[in-house]
């Protein structure tokens, strides 16, 4: 929830607090960019020396530093001090990631990872929905600080729930010299996994704006949240039936369909007309989302090493969110010229170039489970199931 509630949080407190929409959104930025910057390095630390030692710290500067931000915005202090509170906030740990990685301990090698992927999907796609609603909500029916107040809340109460469960922590894996000391972005499958997402991550972005544009257009603002609701609903459901199902198709290869499958239904937008038909739209964009997503994660999972798994899950979510932020500023800025018809060029400039990526990956990313399978005897056999795991030690 932290995630999703933080930066649209920021903009409420200090659009309402100093009346400055420009400032509001560059501090927003801010500490959205040091989230991308500090996330994997979080996780990097995480994989090196666990969990239950890396996410306490972690927290407390992030808690501590938006309280200062907080104090800072209530009490007028120097606008150089919301951008600096504004970058250590952002060392709050990825928990989505951090819950992946102990799903990948608990089924490793087991379809039900699969369909644990498939479940932290839905979940994450809920957070993005309700998170920011509530931000907006709490920030303007009680006090500016409350949005974000909430989110530190959510924060440090989840961390503190979370690191004392010790059945389920990853034991740190001793780093495979094959592997090498460097960042896990250095892995080409996750260089090319996390371009993927940002693509994707720009439609989401782009539907989040173009939806309250298009619904005060059409004189019915409120309908904005029926609309991106029902993106949710679609992605949750196709998220929840991947989840269920035992596909025996390799994993670049259902990368690829799903890329095609999210560049074809961004073109139904063109042809909306009405709120109804937005919604019919978005509906069919969204049941692409999640299904992308498990698959991401699962080539993640394959690909790179255990020592380095935690942050290469942060990086590819940090290409989620880093795609979101761009959508949005993209879009916003195409609807201020062309109207919100102009926008949904953006989604669909977006979705070609995630089938474009995700073809480019499809010999890459074959030869690298292929090297695994060889460094692996019984995965020999045939083709994992899309939920198995195929274990690329030694």
């Amino acid at each position: 929830m932290p995630i999703s509630m933080t930066g649209i949080g920021i903009i409420t407190m200090l659009s309402q607090m100093r009346g400055e929409y420009g400032l509001a959104g560059a501090v927003s930025a801010t500490f959205t960019l040091s989230m991308a910057f500090f996330g994997p390095q979080v996780s990097r630390l995480v994989d090196r020396a666990g969990q239950g030692r890396v996410l306490p710290p972690a927290t407390g500067l992030s808690a501590i530093s938006m309280g200062a931000l907080l104090l800072c915005a209530r009490y007028d202090a120097p606008i150089w001090t919301l951008f600096v509170f504004a970058v250590f906030a952002g060392t709050l740990p990825n928990m989505a990631a951090m819950v992946r990685a102990r799903w990948t301990h608990v089924y490793r090698d087991s379809p039900r990872l699969h369909t644990a992927f498939s479940l932290e999907s839905v979940v994450d796609e809920l957070t993005f929905v309700v998170g920011p609603a509530l931000s907006v909500a709490l920030s303007t029916a009680l006090f500016p600080e409350a949005g974000p107040l909430v989110a530190t809340a959510f924060l440090v109460v989840g961390v503190l729930l979370f690191v004392p469960q010790k059945r389920t922590e990853p034991p740190v894996e001793r780093l495979d010299a094959a592997a090498g000391g460097g960042s896990a972005i250095r892995v080409g499958s996750v260089q090319l996994l996390a371009l993927i997402l940002v693509a994707g991550g720009t439609i989401v972005g782009t539907v989040d704006v173009v939806s309250v544009a298009f619904a005060e257009e059409q004189g019915s603002p409120a309908s904005a949240g029926i609309v991106l609701s029902v993106y949710a609903v679609g992605s949750a459901l196709a998220g929840l039936a991947f989840g269920a199902l035992k596909i025996d198709v390799p994993l670049p290869r259902l990368l690829a369909l799903g890329a095609a499958g999210t560049a074809l239904t961004t073109l139904p937008l063109l042809l909306v007309g009405s709120v109804a038909t937005l919604s019919a739209a978005v509906f069919l964009s969204g049941l692409f989302f999640s299904p992308t997503m498990i698959v991401v994660m699962g080539l993640v999972e394959k690909t790179v090493p255990p020592s380095k798994l935690t942050e290469g899950m942060t990086w590819a979510i940090t290409g989620l969110s880093v795609g979101v932020a761009l959508g949005a500023a993209l879009s916003g800025s195409v609807v201020d010229r062309y109207g919100p018809e102009g926008g949904f060029a953006v989604a669909i400039a977006a979705g070609a170039a995630a089938l474009a990526l995700s073809l480019a990956a499809l010999r890459p990313l074959s030869r690298r489970l292929g090297a695994g399978a060889q460094d692996a005897p019984e995965a020999q056999a045939g083709p994992a199931p899309v939920g198995g795991t195929v274990d690329t030690r030694p």
